[in-house]
């Protein structure tokens, strides 16, 4: 047998070996006196919830279940209108999505940064496991009081359908 031969078939085990981990990893093993299945490695992990909004009086500037679906839609659409177009609005600018969201500390007053771990960016990020990294340049506190006129949330919740 060839030399390339034999690389091919030594890849195609490991290969093959690779692909089936998954399935040996999962299978219930009852191995136990007892009866009882073994846990996998990391099977107890949990992850919390997130947070679901920062108020309980306001509404948020869209209905919220539109603002989870489509949140980084309007951000990319407001950087587009504001570094291309020259337009500069605040309904849908992540300035005003830091804002409302971020929370302040109970002990000392100041502001908890929106991608903290427990907090309303980094919570929901984390739970849907996708990378938050628009504060790799952008503020995670409050730098100015908002001017947007929220929606009281029960105003905001009769007009969702």
């Amino acid at each position: 047998m060839s030399h390339a031969s034999v690389l091919r078939r030594l890849t195609g085990i490991l290969l093959s070996v690779l692909l089936l981990l998954p399935l040996v990893a999962t299978a219930d093993t009852d191995d136990d006196e007892d009866g009882e299945i073994e846990s996998l490695p990391f099977s107890d992990l949990s992850f919390t919830e997130p947070e679901k909004r920062f108020s309980a009086t306001q509404g948020c500037v869209e209905p919220e279940d539109d603002m989870v679906r489509n949140h980084m839609e309007y951000i990319l659409h407001q950087r587009d209108e504001t570094v291309y177009e020259g337009i500069r609005t605040r309904q849908h600018s992540l300035e005003e999505c830091v804002n409302c969201h971020a929370t302040r500390d109970e002990n000392s007053g100041e502001f908890i940064p929106v991608n903290a771990p427990d907090q309303f960016c980094a919570s929901c990020h984390s739970y849907a496991s996708v990378k938050l990294d628009c504060f790799e340049c952008h503020a995670t506190r409050p730098v100015r009081p908002s001017k947007l006129r929220h929606q009281p949330l029960a105003a905001a919740e009769e007009e969702a359908p």
